[in-house]
């Protein structure tokens, strides 16, 4: 009833929000996109996306697509290996950005395990721009990680923007320099924060510095300041500070997938958790449960 060709657009749409991106993505022209969705509308007889000049939004219908969708695809793929007789093999370094630390991706990768048993996966999980200086110099096969819009590397899984978050009761002086919490260099949302505030003119000071997502989130649950961080995930217990705290808009960022160079006995097992990864994307916006 529903073509897997179909699926995989639905997803990559539902994912980007974007007719444009998820053509990009699949390496298919926008209209062919435009078809396959028609066709799943078709096929289901209910309105999937809402779209206008402007935006793209799941109807419900399309939000309970989702979840179908990724178990038609996940058992299409298990039952193409099991007749196949293909089994992965082989040792794959996967690194993922500290923004992942409280998603769904350990579900993911719990899955992907299952799947493949014989695959020796190794996770590092690390700032983006430690990520992609690590994948340059080869010592990993696949990174999932931010980069800034213009950057070409990579294939994208969602385009997002930045938000300023910190603790509900949080009160920011506008005679005092804004209290920064960052990452450390060379984190990419530390850079955009501070271009941010450069341009605006307004004085900064940093408060706490921190490789750990959990400690960022910590030392803003405390009040001790502001972070900057993705709009979809935003972590429970902190909130978007209020428009009248008069914090410049930051810039935006997309979250992408990379390949290393191609190592032969990781090659097959890099593309098999990109595409699991790919086909979940809306996942990783997601809270783990608690």
């Amino acid at each position: 009833m529903y073509d897997p060709s179909h699926l995989r657009t639905f997803l990559a749409v539902s994912q980007t929000l974007s007719f444009t991106q998820a053509a990009r993505r699949l390496g298919l022209r926008q209209s062919t996109v435009s078809q396959h969705v028609r066709r799943l509308e078709e096929a289901t007889g209910r309105r999937l996306f809402t779209r206008d000049t402007h935006a793209v939004e799941l109807t419900e219908d399309g939000e309970a697509m989702l979840g179908f969708a990724r178990r038609i695809l996940a058992v299409h793929e298990q039952a193409s290996a099991f007749f196949t007789g293909t089994r992965l093999r082989g040792r794959l370094r996967f690194g993922a950005s500290e923004d992942f630390v409280l998603t769904r991706l350990p579900e993911i990768l719990e899955g992907f395990r299952y799947d493949h048993p014989e695959v020796d996966l190794e996770l590092t999980v690390e700032l983006s721009g430690t990520l992609h200086e690590q994948l340059a110099a080869g010592k990993l096969d696949l990174v999932l990680a931010k980069r800034r819009p213009q950057d070409p590397r990579g294939r994208l899984v969602w385009h997002d923007r930045l938000v300023w978050i910190g603790a509900e009761r949080l009160r920011l002086d506008p005679e005092r320099p804004v209290p920064l919490i960052v990452f450390p260099p060379p984190g990419i949302t530390r850079a955009l924060a501070m271009e941010a505030l450069e341009r605006q003119g307004r004085p900064w000071r940093i408060v706490c510095t921190s490789t750990s997502l959990n400690g960022l989130v910590a030392a803003a649950r405390a009040g001790l300041g502001v972070m900057a961080h993705s709009r979809r995930l935003v972590p429970p217990g902190l909130a978007p500070v209020p428009e009248r705290a008069g914090l410049p808009e930051l810039d935006p960022v997309d979250f992408v997938l990379v390949h290393g160079r191609r190592r032969a006995s990781a090659q097959e097992a890099a593309d098999a958790l990109a595409a699991v990864i790919l086909a979940g994307g809306d996942r990783l916006q997601r809270r783990q449960p608690g």
